[in-house]
């Protein structure tokens, strides 16, 4: 599916903040020819000592000013509760016709928190690849990550419609499908796919570690499957999810309530013993998955592609040691 370029399609691209996420795309612009040149800024002299020793960015800074200065683009990359303080450092400090683009996952909160301190002539378009792992820092990322995904736009009414469609052929190129929509319909959707299931996630594996230490230590021993993937979830970057609930709250909150009210027709029907209820469910879920298959988002598990990658490097930096 991947839509090779045959030059690269921007001179300079700087990230604030180099993750997973930025860190990923980094290596696919690298290793693609994307870009002549990549510059990033990161908040520690050893985070970006690292960045530099992996290659990762020509130039690596840890004052913003310093990164975007000459930059074509822009990609914000770092915790959505960051992002107020980022748009004030980003003010003045970049040149015209630039774009900014971010990779967050609520995105009516970026346009607040961005749009209004970027100046005239510098073009914002929101943005989120939905790839990811559990894994982050800059040693996470691996080029592959965005093969096959979707990357949702969320133009700004009135935006340039030109910047909008050289962030398009940037995520195409790195491997991913893209769509358009509104903020407001993005943050109710990303709500229900997303969203909610990490809440679920953390708060499943948030009550095996309040259990009495040896029922906890069976749990683990004897965990299946489904309580496996809970655990990976759950294992994502606290500081990033708790800027995603808080920032979208709204949806959080709306997807949350509707959630209670279904689990607790659920506990009737199994207190009851309604066993048609119960089955009626789960085929309709069942139909749920099927689509999701058919439609091709099942076929590539990056997140355990990702679990196995650190394992074989850790594995290897043992052997060499």
């Amino acid at each position: 599916m991947t839509k090779t370029a045959s030059q690269p399609l921007f001179n300079t691209v700087a990230f604030v903040g180099m993750g997973l996420i930025g860190s990923s795309m980094a290596r696919r612009i690298k290793r693609d020819g994307l870009a002549n040149k990549i510059t990033c800024a990161v908040r520690s002299e050893a985070t970006r000592d690292r960045v530099l020793e992996l290659g990762l960015a020509d130039e690596a800074y840890c004052d913003i000013k310093d990164a975007v200065g000459d930059a074509d683009l822009v990609m914000l990359c770092a915790p959505l509760g960051a992002n107020e303080a980022i748009g004030a450092q980003l003010s003045g400090a970049l040149k015209k016709g630039a774009i900014v683009s971010d990779v967050g996952s609520v995105k009516q909160s970026v346009i607040r928190d961005i749009a209004p301190q970027l100046d005239e002539g510098v073009h914002f378009v929101p943005g989120h690849p939905l790839a990811g792992t559990e894994h982050s820092g800059p040693d996470s990322g691996f080029p592959e990550l965005f093969e096959e995904r979707w990357c949702i736009l969320t133009p700004i009414p009135g935006e340039s419609e030109d910047a909008a469609d050289k962030v398009t052929a940037l995520w195409e190129a790195c491997g991913m499908y893209v769509e358009r929509m509104d903020a407001d319909h993005h943050d109710r959707i990303l709500g229900i796919t997303s969203h909610l299931p990490h809440l679920i996630a953390y708060t499943i594996v948030g009550t095996a570690t309040d259990l009495e230490d040896a029922l906890r230590q069976e749990v683990i021993k004897f965990s299946a499957t489904g309580f496996r993937d809970f655990t990976r979830i759950a294992a994502s970057d606290p500081t990033m999810w708790r800027d995603v609930f808080l920032n979208n709250r709204e949806a959080v909150l709306d997807v949350l309530g509707r959630f209670q009210e279904d689990l607790m027709a659920l506990q009737r029907a199994i207190r009851w013993g309604e066993g048609d209820k119960l089955f009626e469910l789960f085929s309709r879920t069942r139909e749920i998955r099927r689509g999701i298959v058919d439609a091709g988002q099942y076929f590539a598990n990056f997140s355990a592609e990702g679990e196995a990658r650190q394992s074989d490097e850790t594995g290897k930096k043992k052997t060499d040691e």
